[in-house]
């Protein structure tokens, strides 16, 4: 029984030439929502994506909210795979609905940016339409390219990771619409059983001190001060752990800047969240500028370039949704530009600029530029490039953060902080304490973490579920009674965990096959350099590192 990530990475694993091209013909891109998605249980609607990457090389999964999982499951729909590419030169769109899939030439939206894709198509099908797209970077094949979906409010959120735009573009697929009237809806097998299970789920959700309180008022971004007291903020390309500017740029400023400007400081990114860690934010004239503004994005293009100015990152940010490419792997690179002299340190505006005229118009700088750090430094001679299996790091510093350092090194996806949030027991306490400034205890929590990681996107949760998860077991047991109520299941929380180690295993199998080795787990050999305040360094062996995946 799969769903989410665990059926995009089993139908990779099982259909795609681990040693192909990701662009090219043998490669298949894998829409899946979770085993959860679509009924009552809080926080269930998160779409997975898989693919092989054109940016690590690898096997891919990347998941978002927005209002495509749901429709797909309510469609019955347990994965959307498309593969092959169309001969000749024409795009195409397809859309989805109970009668199935059909697929139409398309012209007027080639071009576009994913704003006026999304505000077409809703005045075209109506407000209840489901849509997936890609902006001008998928459709130049940029290896940093998302996938965007629509969202309750008729924004965006992004399938981020790994370059699947670009994929999505090598179909020549513009756009996936998705409308879900008269569709079978959602089995449930034991309602009563499911319904009271749920109520414990969503009830423990709320009571969390992050996932009920914490994240609903400062959204993601709480982190910025947290992260920074604790010596863990990367500032100036992971030179130093802690940024002067970062009240400038914290959740507390950001929520007091929304409410000032009549914004909305909290909502879900899909129907049925209950954490509502989502915000709008506005501009100086009280006009929407952005949405889903979260800390990963406000960390790099602030404290990791060396960028006190909220509103010239929420510009940023508005700009990386509409033309569809990562902000984790973009703010990367633009720390790699800054090193090689193409922008200096702190030009918020000449990062917005490089976006503008480079990136979004497609030109040679903005061509490397949009294939990522890693590209980026190859290209400029840049040594100081902080990514693992070609993918940028997000927002946490591995010596400061020894557990997430871990999950960094190992994980299938590349530097990927949710697939094991080591973050959890390093820094907020949560399924007890681990020293974040020892190695003693890391290797074990990230394998842990990573294994449950990989069940959570299976199911369709939202990440953010695992805080409750993993400090309540009324909570733990209540996801298992709702799968079992589901599916007529006998499963225990060992099957759940089962569930999670069977995946990576897949995935890994899947990344051997297609030339990695153990040696790609490891981090850049700078960040043996001590970083202040704690002059920690990354201290672990390539021995210690390899135990991780012995399960």
């Amino acid at each position: 029984m799969l769903g989410g990530r665990g059926l995009t990475s089993v139908i990779v694993a099982k259909e795609v030439d681990p040693t192909c091209h990701p662009l090219g013909n043998k490669n298949k891109l894998v829409f899946a929502p979770g085993l959860l998605t679509g009924t009552m249980a809080a926080n269930a609607g998160r779409l997975s994506v898989g693919a092989k990457s054109p940016l690590t090389g690898g096997i891919k999964e990347s998941n978002s909210g927005g209002t495509a999982a749901q429709r797909l499951a309510k469609l019955g729909v347990k994965a959307l795979i498309i593969e092959e590419i169309p001969q000749g030169d024409k795009w195409y769109c397809l859309h989805v609905n109970k009668d199935g899939v059909e697929i139409k030439e398309e012209t007027e939206l080639l071009g576009k940016g994913n704003y006026e894709v999304i505000h077409t198509l809703t005045s075209r099908y109506g407000e209840n339409t489901g849509v997936i797209t890609i902006g001008q970077a998928g459709e130049y094949k940029m290896s940093a390219a998302n996938i965007s979906v629509k969202d309750p409010k008729g924004h965006i959120r992004s399938l981020g990771r790994g370059g699947l735009g670009a994929v999505m573009s090598s179909k020549r697929i513009k756009f996936i619409t998705l409308d879900d009237n008269d569709g079978e809806g959602i089995k449930i097998l034991d309602k009563e059983k499911f319904k009271k299970a749920a109520s414990i789920f969503n009830k423990g959700l709320l009571s969390h001190p992050v996932s009920g309180n914490a994240l609903p008022k400062y959204g993601t971004n709480v982190l910025i001060n947290i992260l920074n007291e604790a010596g863990g903020l990367p500032t100036k390309n992971f030179r130093m752990g802690q940024f002067d500017g970062a009240e400038k740029i914290s959740g507390e400023t950001m929520y007091d800047t929304i409410m000032s400007r009549e914004g909305d400081p909290t909502h879900g990114c899909h129907v049925g969240c209950v954490i509502r860690c989502s915000q709008t934010y506005n501009d100086k004239d009280n006009k929407y500028l952005t949405s889903g503004f979260e800390y990963e994005t406000i960390w790099g293009f602030g404290a990791g370039c060396t960028v006190d100015d909220l509103d010239v990152i929420a510009y940023i940010d508005q700009i990386c949704d509409d033309i569809g490419i990562d902000t984790i792997e973009t703010a990367g690179t633009m720390m790699v530009a800054m090193e090689a002299g193409i922008l200096p340190w702190g030009d918020g505006n000449g990062i917005l600029n490089l976006f503008k005229n480079e990136i979004k118009e497609g030109t040679p700088l903005g061509r490397i530029l949009g294939n990522g750090a890693d590209f980026t430094g190859k290209a400029f001679g840049v040594t100081r490039v902080p990514t693992v299996k070609r993918q940028s790091m997000p927002a946490y510093d591995p010596r400061s953060v020894k557990g997430i350092g871990v999950t960094y090194a190992t994980t299938t996806m590349g530097a990927d902080h949710t697939a094991g949030y080591s973050v959890t027991s390093n820094i907020l306490n949560v399924g007890g304490h681990i020293d974040p400034l020892a190695k003693e205890g890391q290797i074990e929590l990230s394998r842990n973490l990573q294994i449950a990681t990989a069940a959570i996107d299976s199911a369709g949760l939202c990440i953010f579920t695992a805080f409750a998860i993993l400090d309540s077991d009324p909570v733990s047991h209540a996801l298992i009674a709702m799968i079992n109520a589901q599916y007529g299941t006998n499963w225990s929380v060992d099957d759940w965990f089962n569930l999670g180690r069977q995946v990576l295993k897949t995935e890994r199998a899947f990344n051997e096959a297609a030339g990695f080795t153990n040696k790609d787990d490891r981090l850049p050999e700078f960040f043996s350099e001590p970083v202040p305040p704690h002059n920690a360094t990354w201290d672990f062996s390539g021995e210690e590192l390899d135990q991780v995946h012995n399960f």
